[in-house]
């Protein structure tokens, strides 16, 4: 598929930048694609997909983290630089931010678990799919830091226990099979309905129901701009659809969307 380069891009650059600009109430929502350019694969990427090398039916179920628990900690351990602390914010999570703080965008949404938005300084992040900084007792639900069991996947040691009684520990990450908290998915959803812009960046949008999102907002009338490397499900909804590497495109749309600020 051909990237977006050249007049074409500045164009879509240009137009997207007007959105936000003139609109007062935008919102972002991200995927894995922002964060390949940091090191973290992504989930379906033909090259660099995670799910080239494991099953997961096998790995990131609930149903198989509860029946084979040290098969989920094997593949955190070998999705590497995420859990080893080594990923750092890229050109497109500070560009992000930039936009944040200028009040271009006003609310990020993430499908990540990795934590670079706010490394990046975005604040406020909604992390639909949860994270790694706290892990949860499946046995009598205390909920610890998560930061030795971090050091456990890290140096590939047993299972890692609950330090009252013993369960298994799991990370508050949301594993497929698993419902969203209500609380974020009616909080998303108010969000898409009353926003002027939704941006997505580095979504795939093939999983529910963030997937759904810039369906809802373009319904009650919302602009829409997708910038991935791929075609999306919903790329017929979007007024701007722009095919090319986030870690150039978001610092362009940056640029372009805070000048004068």
């Amino acid at each position: 598929m051909r990237r977006d380069t050249g007049r074409v891009l500045q164009e879509k650059i240009q137009r997207a930048a007007a959105l936000l600009r003139t609109n007062s109430h935008n919102i972002a929502l991200t995927g894995a694609g922002i964060s390949t350019p940091s090191g973290i694969p992504d989930f379906r990427s033909p090259y660099s997909g995670i799910w080239k090398h494991y099953d997961p039916m096998e790995v990131s179920t609930i149903t198989a983290f509860r029946r084979h628990p040290e098969r989920f900690y094997k593949w955190l351990h070998d999705l590497g630089s995420m859990v080893n602390g080594l990923a750092r914010p890229n050109a497109a999570h500070f560009a992000l931010a930039k936009m944040q703080k200028a009040g271009r965008i006003q609310q990020v949404i993430t499908q990540n678990i990795d934590g670079l938005h706010q490394a990046a300084g975005s604040v406020n992040v909604i992390e639909l799919h949860g994270h790694l900084r706290t892990a949860t007792c499946q046995q009598c639900g205390l909920q610890v830091d998560a930061t030795p069991l971090l050091d456990a996947i890290r140096h590939q040691k047993a299972v890692p226990r609950c330090p009252s009684c013993g369960g298994i520990l799991k990370p508050d990450v949301v594993l497929f099979g698993e419902m969203l908290p209500f609380k974020l998915i009616t909080q998303t959803q108010e969000l898409a309905l009353h926003c002027h812009t939704i941006i997505v960046i580095g979504s795939s949008l093939e999983v529910m129901p963030a997937a759904d999102l810039p369906a809802l907002a373009v319904r009650r009338g919302a602009h829409f701009i997708i910038i991935n490397l791929t075609p999306t499900p919903y790329d017929h909804l979007a007024d701007i659809v722009i095919h090319a590497d986030v870690e150039k495109a978001v610092p362009l749309l940056a640029s372009a969307a805070c000048e004068g600020i």
